[in-house]
Order: C-alpha cells, then structure tokens, then sequence
C-alpha cells in the first residue's frame, strides 16, 4: 500500500500533470469511507449470481474513482493494481497460500480486481495528499 500511496504522485509529476482535483483531506476520508463501503459490500450483500455482483462492484469502482479522482494516470494505475494484484493472488492461490471456498474466475472470486481497483484509488489518494 505504501508503493502504491508513493507511485501515485511520482507519476503525477513524471506526466506533468498535478492531480487539482479535490485536493483536501476530507475528500481523502470521504474516500476512504466510501471504500470500506464498498469492501463491506462485497462481502455482504448477496445477489443472484456473482456476474451480478462483478458488475455492481465494477460500477461503484469506477464511480469512486470518477468522484475522488478523474485523471488518466489514476484510471490507468488503478486498472494496473488490479491486474497485477490479481495475478499475485491468482498465484498464491495456485500454489496453495490461500485458498477461496467458492472460487468463480479461475481460483478466485470475480470481485477482487474492483476491490484491488477501489484500494490502489484510495491509496492513490492518501499518497497524494500526504505529497502536499
């Protein structure tokens, strides 16, 4: 989460394109709220088949980033985290580290790339922040 937090602003500047919008920290915990929400989401709510789900949390992924960040280097780091952290996990499970009850794309849930999406976006926040 750390590389995460810090890659976010090192990109922003390497683009040459300061992140400006909504740049205070009650918009960091707005932020971070509306990601515990959508983490808390996952796990609980249940739909009539995990498709369902995927695409609910896709949608609520893209509008936290739409509400918190709106720039191209987010959008594209955030699609980054996910795949790479998927591919970790999807790994891990592989060789036998973790282990889902109901596995649904290959050995893990469907989900977890918009969880992994939602995260890199929050910490791409923090990290931002904390770089003022």
């Amino acid at each position: 989460a750390a590389v995460v937090g810090l890659l976010y602003p090192c990109i922003d500047s390497h683009l040459g394109e300061p992140h400006k919008f909504k740049r205070e920290w009650a918009s960091v915990m707005r932020c971070i709220a509306v990601f515990v929400g959508i983490n808390h989401a996952s796990a609980k709510l249940d739909f009539a088949n995990n498709v369902q789900l995927s695409l609910t949390l896709a949608a609520l992924s893209l509008g936290l980033w739409w509400t918190f960040d709106r720039s191209r280097s987010g959008l594209g780091l955030g699609i980054t985290i996910a795949f790479v952290a998927t591919l970790i996990t999807q790994f891990l499970v592989y060789n036998g580290v973790y282990q889902y009850t109901s596995p649904d794309f290959l050995y893990i849930r469907s989900w977890l790339p918009c969880i992994f999406f939602s995260g890199g976006v929050t910490v791409g926040n923090i990290g931002r922040q904390l770089a003022m």
